[in-house]
């Protein structure tokens, strides 16, 4: 006579894998904090005149070698990329991506505006803007928006390619970090590059493909 089966402890406990989406309105409050977050943390890089990569850190080196203002540059930076992003991700998502850029460039003016900062330490601004701004980054990823420019590039090697984001786009970033080179100080570059590593260890990281089910 065969012994009853008896469920072991891991089939008690195993989660479903149906995958749950998310609620319209917790999409709106991901990608208000994802760029609220991004924003602050461009802010710091502004204010020490530190760099960062993507279009976020190329859109800081034209204001910093031009009197133009960063929400402008930001945004026609990206447009380019938003006519990629809905040729391969589709028009929800960059719906999205272009509300979250243009979220970016309003919250980078209200914290000037708000919190203004005479001097900030140029190696605090460097790890805490990237890290900031990395953060931003994840929460927009998991709510399927970006923030434009290299993300879409990052995302797209990723679900086409089976590369991972966050090394995708940390080699994007390189080359714009080098390229700051002609407009920082070296010693602002080399910390910058040490923040931009920052912001791209906090996505290789935590942004890999079958992770996140929501």
């Amino acid at each position: 006579m065969k012994a009853p089966r008896h469920e072991n402890a891991h089939d008690e406990i195993e989660p479903s894998a149906v995958t749950l989406p998310h609620t319209p309105v917790e999409d709106l409050l991901g990608v208000l904090t994802g760029t609220f977050l991004a924003a602050f943390g461009l802010h710091l890089l502004h204010t020490a005149e530190a760099v960062t990569g993507g279009t976020a850190g190329l859109a800081l080196l034209v204001t910093y070698a031009t009197p133009l203002p960063f929400a402008i540059v930001y945004a026609l930076v990206n447009v380019p990329f938003f006519a990629l992003a809905a040729w391969k991700k589709g028009w929800i998502f960059t719906a999205k991506s272009i509300a979250a850029v243009a979220l970016v460039s309003g919250f980078a003016e209200m914290h000037a505006r708000l919190l203004p900062l005479p001097e900030i330490g140029l190696a605090y601004a460097a790890i805490a803007g990237n890290l900031l701004a990395g953060v931003g980054l994840l929460i927009l990823f998991r709510h399927g928006a970006s923030l434009g420019g290299f993300n879409v590039l990052a995302l797209i090697a990723q679900e086409r390619l089976g590369l991972r984001a966050g090394y995708v786009q940390m080699g994007l970033d390189t080359a714009v970090v080098i390229a700051a080179l002609a407009v920082v100080p070296v010693g602002n570059v080399a910390l910058s590059a040490v923040g931009a590593v920052v912001l791209n260890i906090v996505l290789a990281f935590n942004h890999r493909p079958g992770r996140y089910r929501a």
